[in-house]
């Protein structure tokens, strides 16, 4: 069913043309509506801040920056955004519902989170939505944008098996001093993808997210993160100085050339680990191939 036929009618409307249907997601600062462009009649997806956040400066300019970040990469693997404004609530609102808003691309399907939950992947699978995600870093990254908060539920995985990475509200200009995770309210709540040079405060690159992109793969690949723990700080400490289990440990199936890729994706030293998205995706199809036990999708190339 179209979800368009399942958008309510609420008679609230932003900006003079989109209609505000239900909630679709919920993070720690912004709600996640499904909506529907008046002018054009497309589904879309709107990100409005919620009450505490959207009175907060710091979290009105994150959300104009993922806005423009979005506008700059255009790219089938990322999620698009329309257009940013800013709702007053004159109407009847709430004050959960009002303040700046981001109209995005609408992506039916399920996140990496939601299909890890049902249960394992096939190794087709799991490669194959990797390599979607380090094309969308390799665009950013080209574009000079970190994106510093991959995980499985920042992945969206459409009906067709595409892959779309979504919620670049705290992604930063890779020379951007201020990239540090110090500076990021909440993102210290979910440590299971960080890399270790963000634990200990320090700016992100890009490596980072192929730090961050090689937790995911170890996940997709043995259904665990390479680090898990007790609490947040012992899962934080464990990145900046425990090593991983070879992945093969959990999974029989994996072989030793997938090891190898998944262990210099996560290693302790920015300069150790694959410098380029391009260059893990390279690695990770390459040791892929030289599997009899799985099947591996064609690669797209990233343009």
């Amino acid at each position: 069913m179209n979800a368009l036929t399942l958008l309510p009618d609420t008679g609230r409307v932003l900006g003079g043309r989109y209609e505000l249907g239900d909630v679709i997601g919920r993070g720690g600062t912004a709600t996640v509506h499904l909506g529907r462009d008046l002018h054009s009649g497309r589904c879309v997806a709107i990100k409005m801040l919620r009450s505490g956040p959207a009175q907060d400066p710091r979290f009105r300019s994150r959300l104009g920056r993922e806005a423009r970040t979005l506008a700059v990469l255009n790219h089938p693997a990322i999620v698009s955004a329309y257009d940013p404004g800013c709702d007053s609530g004159d109407d009847s609102s709430t004050d959960a519902e009002q303040g700046p808003f981001i109209v995005m691309e609408y992506v039916p399907g399920r996140s990496l989170r939601e299909l890890l939950d049902d249960g394992a992947l096939t190794l087709a699978e799991s490669v194959h939505y990797q390599l979607g995600v380090l094309c969308a870093l390799d665009v950013s990254h080209r574009a000079g944008v970190v994106h510093r908060d991959i995980k499985p539920a920042n992945v969206m995985i459409t009906p067709e098996g595409r892959v779309k990475v979504v919620d670049f509200g705290i992604a930063r200009a890779s020379v951007d001093p201020a990239g540090m995770v110090t500076e990021v309210h909440g993102v210290f709540g979910t440590p299971l993808y960080l890399s270790p040079e963000q634990v200990l405060g320090e700016p992100a690159d890009s490596r980072s997210d192929l730090y961050s992109a090689g937790c995911l793969l170890y996940e997709l690949l043995t259904g665990q993160p390479p680090f898990i723990g007790d609490d947040p700080v012992s899962v934080a400490y464990q990145h900046v100085y425990a090593e991983p289990e070879k992945p093969s440990t959990h999974r029989q199936a994996l072989t030793p050339a997938l090891d190898r890729v998944l262990l210099r994706a996560l290693a302790k030293n920015r300069t150790d680990r694959f410098q380029t998205a391009r260059e893990f995706s390279e690695a990770l199809a390459g040791a892929a191939k030289g599997s009899h036990k799985t099947a591996v999708a064609p690669r797209r190339r990233c343009a």
